[in-house]
């Protein structure tokens, strides 16, 4: 089997995506700093082994890990080793934690958000409306960053001020490019942050998922100060990182799909389809890092070895054409049924996908009825992703935003 080196600066995704599916439905990948893994490309067996126990997320279970092959400065290793939380336990354990997360986050909760999400993206519009007219806007980082952030921020009750220090942290985290020598420090820092804002929710408790976590754990659910701290940061790293890489890649899609762009601002085609869509063939995650096999496990004709790392390539298996058929390449945001899984599947499932959801439902039709004469301010060839290997995150979005309304340009 030939293996396939994971480019860092992510220059070519959609390439990278078809070599992983052209190997077959277990292919071997180098990870940034030659770490060596399998990688599940194809849709039906990306289900199957995300519902297999035999396939953990127990670190321990790791042959390159026991073997000490791994090393501590390694730029992924916060993802692959991110402390102890509901990522990164299974069976009884993980339901456990997942319940407390779970509860905060039921459809009816994220509903009762919906009100502070059109504040928070009205606020947003306003800001943008503001702007000198005709200067060129990065919608990244004007528009799709500050929603998920303040939203995320608001459920966990950390504090507006923490913003910035997360945003430099969080980049740092998730990029193949961060100098190894920096890794330590950073993950200290992030520990240290995350610790700060779980003391100050336990002198003074809100109505928030901290205070909760923190609450179950003086009520005898026995999490621990590390569970607490590290299922924090979880969510706050995956609630807000999906919501924006979901808002810009809608974006890009429409602006590079004028005729359904067109049908979507008339009313032919609903915003549901879109996003939906967009998670399917420009989804926000491109691999999860990682889980780890127990047992020989033969996946299609191939086998993923006793003790080998395994991640889920979404970006390769999102295009699946024996899931999705032969326009598997294509965007169509009419396309029925859609059954893809961007958000996982089987018990480590996204718990916060119906708040991502709800954030892009929101935004995308306000940012459109607001500036309906968007466009890129740069061809879409120029777009360039940021060097993440996880996120199928846009360094910017650089767009244009004509007059508000559709109103004459003066």
């Amino acid at each position: 089997m030939t293996r396939i080196a994971l480019d860092p600066f992510v220059t070519d995704l959609d390439g990278e995506s078809a070599a992983l599916r052209a190997a077959g439905p277990l292919a071997e990948v180098e990870l940034p700093g030659g770490v060596h893994v399998y990688a599940v490309t194809r849709h039906a067996e990306a289900r199957a082994l995300l519902t297999d126990s035999r396939v953990v997320k127990d670190i321990n279970v790791w042959g390159a890990w026991q073997r000490g092959e791994i090393p501590m400065d390694w730029p992924l290793i916060g993802l692959a080793n991110p402390g102890r939380s509901m990522l990164t336990v299974d069976g009884a354990d993980h339901r456990r934690l997942r319940t407390l997360v779970a509860q905060a986050l039921t459809v009816k909760r994220v509903e009762r958000l919906r009100t502070g999400i059109e504040a928070l993206t009205n606020a947003s519009l306003e800001k943008l409306a503001a702007l000198p007219a005709g200067q060129p806007v990065d919608l990244k980082a004007e528009f799709a960053y500050p929603l998920p952030m303040n939203v995320i921020s608001e459920l966990m009750g950390v504090d507006a001020a923490d913003h910035p220090r997360l945003k430099e942290l969080f980049e740092k985290f998730f990029s193949t490019q961060t100098p190894p020598e920096e890794v330590p420090q950073m993950m200290a820092d992030l520990g240290t942050l995350f610790t700060k804002i779980v003391d100050a929710k336990r002198a003074a408790p809100g109505d928030d998922l901290t205070s909760a976590l923190i609450a179950a754990s003086e009520n005898g659910d026995h999490l621990t100060d590390e569970e607490i701290v590290n299922t924090l940061q979880l969510i706050i790293a995956a609630g807000h990182e999906t919501t924006i890489s979901l808002i810009v890649n809608v974006v890009e899609a429409l602006q590079t799909h004028p005729e359904q762009r067109e049908k979507v601002l008339n009313g032919e085609i609903g915003w549901d389809g879109v996003i939906e869509e967009t998670l399917r063939w420009n989804t926000p995650t491109s691999h999860v890092l990682i889980r780890f096999a127990t047992e020989d496990i033969e996946v299609g004709d191939k086998v993923l070895p006793k003790g080998e790392g395994l991640i889920i390539s979404f970006g390769a298996l999102g295009r699946d054409e024996e899931q999705y058929g032969p326009t598997a390449g294509e965007f169509d945001a009419t396309r029925t049924p859609n059954r893809h899984i961007a958000f996982g599947h089987g018990p480590h499932v996204c718990p916060g996908a119906a708040l991502s959801r709800l954030e892009a439902g929101i935004a995308l039709p306000a940012l459109y009825e607001r500036f309906p004469e968007l466009e890129l301010a740069v061809p879409a060839t120029e777009l360039r992703n940021k060097p993440i290997v996880t996120q199928n995150d846009l360094h910017e979005l650089p767009v244009e935003l004509g007059c508000p309304f559709g109103g004459d340009k003066k």
